[in-house]
């Protein structure tokens, strides 16, 4: 069996997928990653097609430098202006996020309710060619693959906000106690 980096909390209601050595860039494929984390699958999906389709847009926060900016990041409320539509990147997620949402399945989770909780690509061994300069010289000539892991969750039912004056007297209790423990040891205050 396969180790991933991360496990999940409830194994019963997760479902993962991974890919090792994928011909796609590294780089590409860590910010196309980064945007659908914490998305929905169905949100993730049809996000990914619109990246294809060039009707929406992959922000690149990590990677940026030498990217062009791009007017399609203003309806985005984050603060990167440079980003891409890698197409081959989200080809590959889109393929692993079906083989996940199968596995889901498989296990008879709601795929309704799934939510991608932890994707995580890594830099995986170049792949060598070389190609041939002038005066006779080579230089290498490296591609950048990856590895992709996910798991997908099935998104809890949320709880009510409790009393906030409660929490207030709970949290104070401790704050008087320590203070007077520090004074007492002879730390400032």
């Amino acid at each position: 069996m396969v180790r991933y980096s991360r496990e999940s909390e409830i194994p019963e209601k997760s479902a993962k997928a991974r890919g090792s050595s994928l011909r796609v860039h590294f780089k590409n494929t860590r910010e196309a990653g980064y945007a659908i984390k914490g998305m929905k699958v169905n949100r993730a999906k049809t996000y990914l097609e619109n990246v294809i389709e060039k009707k929406e847009i992959i922000p690149f926060v990590r990677y940026r430098y030498g990217v062009g900016r791009k007017a399609q990041l203003k309806n985005l409320k984050i603060k990167s202006a440079v980003g891409r539509w890698p197409k081959k990147s989200c080809e590959f997620l889109l393929n692993l996020l079906a083989g996940a949402v199968s596995n889901a399945e498989l296990k008879g989770l709601n795929t309704d309710n799934l939510v991608i909780s932890h994707l995580q690509v890594n830099k995986a061994m170049c792949g060598r060619r070389r190609t041939y300069r002038a005066h006779g010289r080579v230089t290498a000539y490296l591609s950048h693959p990856c590895h992709i892991e996910m798991i997908l969750e099935e998104e809890s039912e949320k709880v009510e906000k409790g009393d906030e004056a409660a929490v207030d007297a709970v949290v104070a209790a401790p704050k008087r106690k320590i203070r007077s423990k520090r004074l007492l040891s002879g730390a400032t205050a």
